[in-house]
């Protein structure tokens, strides 16, 4: 079938592409093509112009966009096309994903509604029809009781399923080509594993072109038979995807290679002494309320038990990771540790002690010893104060500091932590994730703790800003004689950087020992499932050579 396709005429092509914010080129002169039935992937960094190129494609940019070359759908040359020949075209021959469902699914209208509008707008069907046919296509994406679930709304929804009804709305129209805007990224690898599949057989069964854009090369080589490598608005290197990750020949492509979870090991700290443990865990349960009333409570419900029973112990100077699918109970047991949350039964102790019994002086001391870097830095950080405020703050409040000592022992972990002092004065929005996510580490770090929690935070980094931010979190473990717990769905990430591995399963422990050995050669039939679900870069058969 490839060689048949091969031989086709590009179902899209694009020649010279360049678009322009202003004085900011953001693609340059890209050229790609697409035949029918094939799978194109452009990988990339954030600011790379992979999702401008393919924005262009949609002619879906912002007014002050200015776009040239030529971007030709079956011979059509959409930038040439006035708008209402482009709404024509839009849904109807061609579909996209975008990167975050949540944000591109009305909360105020039920599923099967959205799922439904495509439809009826580009075929003429009536409303009825279209719903009829919403249904089918929700089961097709494989979303269970499709009927009922066609009545939810957005809210109602996990993350992985906004991103089947996403799926569901796109492809109702049988467009002829499908683009998937990072359609992945921060889901759970097996709901990763769910969705990438999903691609593919819509891909076998109708023939239906794609092009899905991701950071990840692991994701791309799962599904893509060809690839584009976009740098600063440019393509370095594209061919099949075998041999640009078996045979590279542009540095940046090496350096995205090399930069791939599981592909290097982190130096860490050496592993516990043998002696007692720095933080133990007893039989934690942590419960919710489920009330159905407005306020959450309200009208009777009932509980939910986000941790039930855990055990576990972590030696001074390891690091150890926390693994499990969304709602499995990590992030509740990260915030349990800090005191965020109260468990119903059990204990967590710190060298012995009982931190539930701690107030006062006692607990802001302890608070001190046990600092967390969250999963969005955006979130996390206020955005009213500059990242130096934001990092001097917990130092004089401590009363560890005056003002101006705090302020000049804020530039030197800003420094530490490689920012340039030239952000000082600059507020969270004015830096990438990847530059916030240092800052949140600094801050972490200012009270000079004993204990580092880490709760996923490379999950929506560039693979190169992530390989950089472990390095770093490894450079200060040593440096600082840190124990670190690193929560994350990406085992990959764990495997390398951890020494033991605890795997979460609906608020239980199920299976637990030396990292390596856990995610090489897993016991329990859900850490099977998990490793299973990697998408993983082939083994190459090329020498990498570190890029210059």
């Amino acid at each position: 079938m490839s060689g048949l396709r091969n031989g086709m005429p590009p179902l899209l092509e694009v020649k010279d592409l360049s678009v322009s914010f202003g004085e900011f080129a953001a693609v340059k002169n890209v050229s790609f093509a697409l035949r029918p039935g094939e799978i194109l992937g452009i990988v990339g960094e954030s600011g790379s112009g992979k999702s401008v190129t393919c924005r262009a494609v949609m002619r879906l940019l912002a007014a002050a966009a200015r776009a040239e070359g030529s971007v030709t759908l079956e011979g059509r040359d959409l930038l040439a096309l006035g708008e209402d020949e482009l709404c024509a075209i839009r849904g109807r021959d061609i579909g996209m994903i975008f990167q975050n469902p949540a944000s591109h699914l009305d909360p105020l209208r039920r599923i099967g509604e959205q799922v439904a509008a495509p439809m009826i707008r580009h075929l003429g069907i009536t409303r009825r029809e279209g719903l009829k046919r919403a249904v089918a296509l929700l089961d097709d994406v494989g979303i269970r009781e499709p009927e009922k679930r066609a009545r939810s709304y957005p809210h109602e929804f996990s993350g992985g399923m906004k991103q089947r009804a996403m799926i569901a709305a796109a492809i109702g129209c049988r467009p002829k080509l499908l683009i998937a805007d990072e359609p992945t990224t921060a889901l759970d690898v097996t709901v990763q594993a769910r969705i990438l599949h999903l691609l593919r057989d819509l891909n076998r069964r109708t023939g239906l072109a794609m092009i899905l854009i991701s950071h990840d090369l692991g994701v791309v080589a799962d599904i893509c038979s060809q690839v584009v490598v976009m740098r600063n608005g440019e393509v370095v290197e594209q061919g099949p995807i075998d041999d640009v990750i078996n045979r590279p020949r542009h540095p940046y492509t090496k350096l995205l290679i090399e930069s791939q979870p599981g592909r290097k090991t982190y130096g860490t700290a050496d592993g516990p002494d043998g002696g007692k443990p720095l933080l133990s865990v007893e039989k934690l349960s942590v419960s919710f309320s489920t009330g159905g009333g407005l306020l959450g409570g309200l009208g009777g419900g009932g509980a939910f038990k986000a941790l039930d029973g855990i055990d576990l112990e972590i030696g001074a100077g390891e690091t150890v990771g926390i693994v499990g699918e969304s709602g499995s109970g990590k992030s509740t047991l990260a915030r349990s540790i800090i005191r965020l949350n109260t468990p119903g039964g059990g204990a967590i102790r710190l060298d012995g002690q009982d931190i539930g019994a701690l107030s006062g002086d006692a607990l802001t001391a302890f608070r001190r010893r046990v600092q967390m870097v969250f999963q969005n830095p955006y979130d996390s950080l206020n955005p009213r104060l500059t990242i130096g405020e934001a990092v001097a703050e917990p130092i004089w409040r401590h009363g560890l500091a005056d003002r101006k000592t705090a302020q000049k022992e804020a530039e030197a972990l800003l420094e530490m932590v490689e920012l340039p002092a030239s952000l000082y004065d600059r507020k969270p929005r004015q830096l990438s994730g990847g530059q916030c996510q240092r800052v949140g580490l600094a801050r972490a770090l200012s009270l000079k703790p004993q204990l580092l929690i880490a709760d996923e935070i490379t999950s929506a980094l560039d693979v190169t800003t992530q390989a950089q931010i472990l390095e770093l979190l490894v450079r200060l473990q040593r440096e600082r004689s840190l124990t670190l717990i690193y929560i994350s769905h990406d085992l990959s990430v764990v495997s390398s950087l951890c020494q033991r591995v605890y795997v979460f399963k609906a608020g239980r422990v199920v299976e637990q020992g030396v990292a390596q050995q856990v995610l090489s050669r897993p016991q329990h039939p859900y850490t099977q499932a998990l490793v299973g679900s990697l998408a993983r870069l082939p083994a190459h058969t090329g020498t990498i050579s570190q890029p210059v």
